[in-house]
Formats: structure tokens, C-alpha cells, sequence
């Protein structure tokens, strides 16, 4: 089960509704997934500045202590259980170790110079809600609903996950070769928080790309790297990549128009795009990395 939603923008006149086109998207997939959801949002960044999503769980007050131990001048938002911190992007790591000082119960979801990701317990519509999912504007966006299948229902578990900067990815399928992957990886650096196996896809991608692959060429490289079936939907800081594994058994669609590009695990999810009416609309194809960003 799970679905998948991704949006596109190619017309900035759309970037105020972003967030209200992903949260419909999402909420329509939800008997797909009706245990967690999660998104990931981007937009325009400053190289300077870096944001750090954090994650902090439900009885979690003391909010005071992180202020006081964060740098003056740096900014702090708070989304429901979701902290997200903007520093320089010269003090992340020193941010990160007061952080993990100051209140060491946070979670980092993500960090960026363009993406928030927030992820939690619950149906998708209540988890946008949650998260003020409607008013975010943004360039790109990609979301999930969870059906727990292979762990517990926790928020840890929820995607989507991230595993390198303003990198993300939501998964709909299953790997059969992950632990062997994850051994690998841990050897080549890579640190898991959860045992889902989307985490190990995202982390796959991001020692890949650290390696100096593009992501066409670490979708590509994934396809001979990870067993399983498999949908994957991959955010970046300037775009958004699907791939589908060789027997593509899992089901998904794409729409395009001059305004924007979509994906969804089922097509309802993106009937109520404007003009989807005009929309070219296609099934991606098995073996085939599909890729749009912001310089195409």
C-alpha cells in the first residue's frame, strides 16, 4: 500500500498554493496510508542561510533552554511537534552540537538551504492541519501516506526521509536486499536512525551523489544496486526525480502541463490540479529515470 504524491512548479504564479495542492493530494491518498504521512516542501533558498528541521516529541516543553542555547540572530519556527531552526550555513555544525546539548530529545528530520520536512502520527489530513501544510508556498513539494507494513506506526518511521542536504525521498514498494545495502553503506559512513528500508534507499542516493554521481546516474545506479518492487519519488534542492523498479508492479501517474508536473500513486490524487483537464497524462515506465528541475 502507501501513497505517493509529487508537485512540480513550472509557473511561479502557483508557488503561493504549493502547500494547498499538496495537502489535497495527500488527504486523497489516504486510504492508502492511513496510520502517518509526511512532506517535504522547498523553496527559494539563501546559500547562506541553512535551514534544520527538527522533530520533538509530543510532551516535549523546553523549548526555553534550546533558545537560550542557540546563537543571537538565529531564527526558530515552530509546526506543531517541528522546530525549524535558520542559522548561517557556516554555523550548522557548531548549531548542531548545542542542539544535541542543549535538548537532546529533538530529532533532526532534515537539513537544507531550500527544504522543510515535516512527517508525523495520523491521517493526512490531520497531519497537514498539524503542520499549516495549506499555507506554505514553495517551488516543489513531495508527500506520503504510510501503511505500516514491515515496522511499528511511529513518527520516526513515517517518511519521508532524508539523508543529505535539501535531499529526500518517499518510497512505495519494498526492498529485498536492505540489510546487506545498509551493512554497506554504514561502512562507507552512512548513519540510519530507523530500520525502515526507505531510509535505506535515501541513504543509498545520498552516498551515490557524495560519490559524484548526478541523481539521474544514482537512480540509474540503483537500479542494479537495490532488489525489490518499487516506486521512488526523490526531491532535491532545485527538482524532483521518479523511478520505478524493472517490473514497475506498483501503481503510478504522472500529469503534465506548461504550469507544472505531478505524480501520484493513483490518478485521483491529482484530479483536482487546475487544468489537469489539458494535462498530457502518463504511466512513467519501468527502468526509466524521469527528472524536471528548476534550470530545464
Amino acid at each position: 500500500m502507501c501513497g505517493i504524491v509529487g508537485l512540480f512548479l513550472k509557473d511561479p504564479a502557483l508557488e503561493p498554493e504549493l502547500g494547498k495542492h499538496l495537502a489535497i493530494m495527500l488527504e486523497t491518498m489516504t486510504a492508502r496510508g492511513p496510520d502517518s504521512a509526511g512532506f517535504a516542501v522547498y523553496g527559494d533558498g539563501d546559500k547562506n542561510r541553512t535551514k534544520i528541521t527538527l522533530r520533538a516529541p509530543p510532551d516535549f516543553d523546553d523549548f526555553g533552554s534550546l533558545e537560550k542555547a542557540l546563537k543571537p540572530g538565529t531564527s526558530l519556527t515552530r509546526r506543531g511537534t517541528h522546530l525549524v531552526v535558520t542559522v548561517p550555513t557556516a554555523d550548522v555544525d557548531a548549531t548542531l552540537k548545542k542542539i544535541k546539548s542543549a535538548a537532546p530529545a529533538l530529532t533532526v528530520s532534515s537539513i537544507g538551504t531550500h527544504m522543510e520536512l515535516y512527517k508525523e502520527v495520523g491521517l493526512p489530513a490531520d497531519v497537514a492541519k498539524k503542520f499549516e501544510l495549506t499555507s506554505m508556498r514553495g517551488t516543489h513539494g513531495i508527500g506520503h501516506t504510510r501503511m505500516a507494513t514491515e515496522s511499528a506506526v511511529t513518527t520516526a518511521g513515517a517518511h519521508p526521509f532524508s539523508t543529505g542536504k535539501d535531499q529526500c525521498l518517499v518510497h512505495n514498494g519494498s526492498l529485498s536486499n536492505h540489510n546487506q545495502v545498509r551493512r554497506k553503506l554504514i561502512r562507507e559512513g552512512i548513519s540510519f536512525a530507523t530500520e525502515n528500508d526507505t531510509e535505506v534507499a535515501a541513504g543509498y542516493l545520498s552516498w551515490r551523489l557524495a560519490e559524484g554521481d548526478s541523481l539521474g546516474e544514482a537512480l540509474e545506479s540503483s537500479l542494479k544496486d537495490l532488489d525489490g518492487f518499487y516506486t521512488f519519488v526523490v526531491g532535491t534542492d532545485d527538482g524532483f526525480g521518479v523511478l520505478r523498479d524493472p517490473i514497475a508492479c506498483k501503481h503510478a501517474v504522472m500529469a503534465e502541463t506548461d504550469q507544472y508536473v505531478a505524480f501520484g500513486t493513483e490518478f485521483r490524487a491529482l484530479s483536482a490540479l487546475p487544468g489537469i483537464e489539458k494535462a498530457r497524462i502518463f504511466e512513467p515506465n519501468p527502468s526509466t529515470v524521469y527528472f524536471w528541475n528548476r534550470a530545464a
